[in-house]
């Protein structure tokens, strides 16, 4: 089928507006087969190449709601045969704010697959100091990443950000899984590849640019994870993500909030004026996005295959 570009920007976490866009693709779509497809359920989730985000249809949003399936986008481009190898040994969580997954120099013994909606950071310590936020993981990755280069220590302190879902996996079944499932690996190679870019673009970030540039780069890579736009953090939090003193955070999210950008109020940040806020961050928020972009390598055409799994098949448009 051909590719329609753009869709209508909708967040996923306003269902009456995915439905809104499920119609509207539906109204652009000739081929009756296609239409079928889409009514179904054989496919789950619609993928804007503009944006990269994947917009749940309504019936793949309530099967998560009741745990059936996962938002995981490594996990999503996964062929049927390969799935269901890593299915038996995956068991979803739910993560709760201040969580700690994996410690420097301990042993993984579990990895994530998190889902839309959670985001966890990984810190680095240094002494006499805060734990400093050098990378941002949400549904596009894997927390234990490490594992799958054959490293079994961590090396970062991975903190969960908020309450959400994940699948968990033991070390030693993902190792056993990792072996037989090509595709798997091909992935987690592009994925290890984007998240060692983000980390030192985010340290170049650190040194060289200000507060309030470094806070909307932030913000706007938050929301990505998170495919939503209310996220909840204090300035006390995003100061010791950040590196810098609170007084800092809260004259930068004043300034941004002034020009209309994002409003915050006890912990709640909305992003009002998402383009206002890209024209506000540091270079690095789109160097980054555009490298996991890439890394992604999705199909220019629309594909429409039959259902390869419990994660679900996307429409590309």
């Amino acid at each position: 089928m051909k590719t329609i570009s753009p869709a209508p920007k909708v967040e996923t976490d306003h269902p009456e507006a995915e439905a809104a866009l499920v119609a509207f693709i539906q109204r652009l779509v000739h081929d009756s087969s296609t239409v079928q497809a889409i009514e179904s359920g054989e496919v789950d989730a619609i993928l804007d190449p503009a944006s990269g985000r994947a917009l749940l249809l309504p019936e793949a949003r309530a099967a998560l709601r009741r745990g059936e399936t996962s938002t995981n986008q490594l996990l999503a481009t996964l062929p049927r045969e390969e799935y269901q190898r890593l299915l038996a040994g995956l068991v979803p969580v739910t993560l709760a704010l201040g969580d700690v997954l994996h410690e420097p120099g301990e042993l993984i013994r579990q990895i994530y697959f998190p889902n839309e909606g959670l985001l966890v950071s990984l810190l680095t310590l240094v002494e006499n100091h805060e734990a400093l936020e050098i990378g941002l993981v949400g549904s596009e990755g894997m927390v234990g990443l490490p594992l799958a280069q054959g490293i079994g220590m961590s090396s970062v302190r991975t903190v969960v950000q908020g309450t959400g879902t994940a699948l968990r996996m033991e070390s030693a079944g993902f190792r056993e899984a990792l072996e037989t499932c090509p595709a798997l690996q091909r992935a987690l190679h592009r994925y290890t590849h984007a998240l060692i870019a983000q980390i030192t673009q985010t340290a170049a970030c650190n040194r060289f640019h200000q507060v309030e540039a470094r806070l909307a780069r932030w913000l706007l890579m938050a929301s990505d994870r998170l495919q939503s736009d209310p996220i909840r953090f204090t300035h006390e939090w995003l100061a010791d993500l950040l590196g810098v003193r609170r007084v800092g955070i809260t004259v930068a999210a004043s300034a941004l909030q002034q020009r209309k950008l994002i409003q915050y109020s006890r912990g709640n940040i909305t992003i009002l004026d998402r383009e206002g806020l890209k024209a506000s961050a540091c270079e690095c928020y789109q160097k980054i996005k555009d490298i996991f972009d890439r890394a992604e390598s999705w199909p220019a055409d629309t594909v429409l295959a039959e259902k390869p799994n419990t994660v679900g098949t996307m429409a590309h448009i």
